[in-house]
């Protein structure tokens, strides 16, 4: 079993960080929700083009706006995210130590 990143809470309890690791796409509706609660800049919003190409998210070529995991290394683990995401479509692992 492999020894993860852990912290202490402020009460003084064991607490593991699960940092930001993919966001499916296909789940994703593209609410921004995940992204107002991030204040890291880990997220970011695109746009998916009918052949799937990627574009500014407001382009009028956009068929779909869909969040993407963009700043990965400013993620502290907190998993906000997550925890606003409607269609569960965020996934999270703690990092080995």
């Amino acid at each position: 079993m492999a020894d993860f990143l852990t912290g202490t809470t402020r009460g003084g309890q064991s607490w593991t960080p699960k940092f930001v690791e993919t966001i499916d796409q296909k789940q994703c509706i593209g609410c921004g929700r995940c992204f107002k609660v991030c204040g890291r800049g880990v997220l970011n919003m695109i746009g998916l083009t009918e052949d799937g190409d990627i574009v500014d998210a407001f382009d009028d070529e956009a068929e779909k706006k869909v969040m993407t995991v963009e700043t990965a290394a400013n993620c502290i683990g907190c998993e906000s995210c997550s925890k606003v995401c409607s269609k569960s479509c965020i996934t999270h692992v703690p990092v080995a130590a």
